[in-house]
C-alpha cells in the first residue's frame, strides 16, 4: 500500500493551521504547519513535502511568489492555493503558475481530502508513466544501439521501416557488430512487441540438438526424453524467433526451417501431428551466404527465403566516428554497474582507441572499456589502462593489408598459446565462436604455414 504524502499547511491564520492539520491527522497524514511564505521556505528545505496546502494572501510573501519559490525548492511537490471568491482570479494565475489546484474557502474536510486523494493519483500516474517510458525507452527505442554515423543511421532508419512488417530479416555482419541488438529492436517496433522474443544460436549446438530446440519433442522421441517439451518456435508463437548464427545449420536442419517458413507449422520430433505456429523469423550471420550456397553448403531457396530484407552492420573499423560515443555510453554503463564514479578518457587514450582495428568489433571495446575501468587507477581512462597500449598498432614491417595482418595476429597469439582456444581467445578478447569463425575464414589450421 503506498505511503501517505507529507503534508505541509502555509498560512496565516493560526485557526485554520489548527483545523486543517487535525482534519489530515485524523486520516493519518504527516503534518507540518507554516504561518509565511518565508517560513514555508525553510520548511521546504529541511523536509521533502509532497503535498502543500498554500494561502493565497499573507502578508510578506505572497502565495504567488511562494509558489514560484516554493517550486524552485522542491519542484516535485503539488500545490494547492487556498484563496476567497473575492481572489479567484488569481488563483487561476496561481494554477498557470504551475499549482495542481485551488480550494475556495470555506471549504470542509471532504472537499480537501477530495482534492488531496486527486494528487495522490496523478503522483502515482506521473510515476507509472515514467516507469513505463524507462521500460519502453530499454525495450522499444534503438538507446542500445550507438552511432551516429551514416551508416548506422541508415541502419536506424531501416529499422523503422521493416519493423512494422512481418517480413523475414536477414542481418549480416562481423562477430561482435550488435546483430542480436538490431533483432531486439526490429521486435520492439513492431506489433508483435508485447509477444515473446525468443533468440538462439544455431550455431552452438549439435545438429540433433538444434532441432529439438527449434521444434520440441514428444515423451520417448529419444532417449532421455522424458516429458514432451516445446519448441522455440512454439514459444514465439505471436511473436518473433531470431535465429543467430543461421549460416551454421545443417542441410538437414535447413529443409525442416524452409518447410516451416513456407507452410507456417512445425511437427515435434516423435510426432506427426502438426501445429500451426505465427513467427516472424529474424535470422543473422557472420557468414558469406552466397558462397555457402556455391559450395552446396546452404540452401539456395532458404536463402531467398530468410533474405526477403538484409541489413548489414559495417565492422567498427569503418565507422570509427561512432567510438566516442560507444566509449562514454560504456563508461557511464560499467560505472553504474559497478557503483563507481564515471571517468573521463584522456585524449591520448582516445587516440589510441580510434586508432585501434576492433577485430572483436563493439563487443571487443565495450570489454576494453570495462577493464579500463577495473585496473585504471587515475580520474580518467589513460593509455596505460587499455591492453594494446605497448605494442604498435600499425607496424610498418607487417603487410599493409588489414586482413593479412589480423590473421598474422591470430596465427601469432595462437602459436604463444600452444594452440589453445580458450586462451588464444582471451587473449585476444574475443570469445571462442568469434576465434573458431575467423580462424575458418583465414584458414588457419595448427602445423600450416
Amino acid at each position: 500500500m503506498r505511503k501517505k504524502p507529507r503534508i505541509l499547511v502555509v498560512d496565516d491564520e493560526w485557526a485554520m493551521q489548527e483545523a486543517l492539520r487535525d482534519w489530515l491527522k485524523e486520516d493519518g497524514y504527516e503534518v507540518g504547519l507554516a504561518s509565511s511564505g518565508e517560513e514555508a521556505m525553510v520548511q521546504a528545505k529541511q523536509k521533502n513535502w509532497e503535498v502543500i496546502l498554500l494561502d493565497l494572501k499573507m502578508p510578506g510573501m505572497d502565495g504567488l511568489e511562494a509558489l514560484k519559490r516554493l517550486k524552485e525548492v522542491n519542484p516535485e511537490a503539488e500545490i494547492l492555493m487556498m484563496t476567497a471568491y473575492a481572489t479567484v482570479d488569481t488563483a487561476v494565475q496561481a494554477m498557470k503558475e504551475g499549482a495542481f489546484d485551488y480550494l475556495v474557502k470555506p471549504f470542509d474536510p471532504d472537499e480537501v481530502e477530495m482534492q488531496i486523494k486527486k494528487i495522490v493519483q496523478h503522483k502515482d500516474l506521473v510515476l507509472e508513466n515514467l516507469l513505463l517510458r524507462k521500460t519502453l525507452e530499454e525495450k522499444f527505442q534503438y538507446d542500445e544501439i550507438i552511432g551516429k554515423s551514416d551508416a548506422m543511421q541508415e541502419i536506424f532508419g531501416m529499422i523503422s521501416r521493416v519493423a512494422p512488417t512481418d517480413s523475414t530479416v536477414l542481418i549480416t555482419g562481423e562477430s561482435g557488430t550488435g546483430k542480436e541488438l538490431i533483432a531486439q529492436a526490429i521486435h520492439a517496433n513492431s506489433q508483435r512487441s508485447y509477444m515473446p522474443f525468443i533468440a538462439i544460436s544455431c550455431g552452438a549446438l549439435p545438429d540433433t540438438l538444434l532441432e529439438s530446440e527449434l521444434f520440441g519433442y514428444e515423451k520417448g522421441a529419444f532417449t532421455g526424453a522424458t516429458h514432451a517439451k516445446r519448441g522455440r518456435f512454439e514459444m514465439a508463437d505471436g511473436g518473433t524467433l531470431f535465429l543467430d548464427e543461421i549460416g551454421d545449420i545443417s542441410l538437414k536442419t535447413q529443409v525442416g526451417l524452409l518447410r516451416v517458413l513456407e507452410q507456417k507449422e512445425i511437427s515435434r520430433l516423435g510426432s506427426e501431428q502438426t501445429t500451426k505456429v505465427d513467427v516472424r523469423i529474424l535470422a543473422a550471420t557472420n557468414r558469406d551466404l552466397k558462397q555457402a550456397i556455391q559450395e552446396k553448403r546452404f540452401r539456395e531457396d532458404l536463402y531467398y527465403r530468410l533474405n526477403v530484407i538484409s541489413i548489414h552492420i559495417p565492422p567498427l573499423i569503418e565507422r570509427t566516428e561512432d567510438i566516442p560515443l560507444l566509449v562514454e555510453t560504456f563508461i557511464r554503463k560499467c560505472c553504474a554497474e559497478m557503483n563507481k564514479e564515471e571517468k573521463k578518457v584522456a585524449p591520448s587514450a582516445l587516440k589510441l582507441l580510434m586508432e585501434y582495428d576492433w577485430p572483436g568489433n563493439v563487443r571487443e571495446l565495450e570489454n576494453v572499456i570495462e577493464r579500463a575501468l577495473v585496473i585504471g587507477q587515475a580520474r580518467e581512462i589513460l593509455p596505460d589502462d587499455l591492453p594494446f597500449s605497448r605494442r604498435p598498432l600499425r607496424p610498418t614491417e607487417l603487410p599493409k593489408s588489414l586482413k593479412l595482418m589480423e590473421k598474422i595476429h591470430i596465427e601469432r597469439v595462437l602459436k604463444e598459446n600452444d594452440w589453445n582456444i580458450s586462451k588464444a581467445a582471451r587473449e585476444l578478447e574475443i570469445d571462442r565462436q568469434t576465434l573458431y569463425n575467423k580462424m575458418q575464414k583465414y584458414e588457419i589450421n595448427k602445423g600450416e604455414p
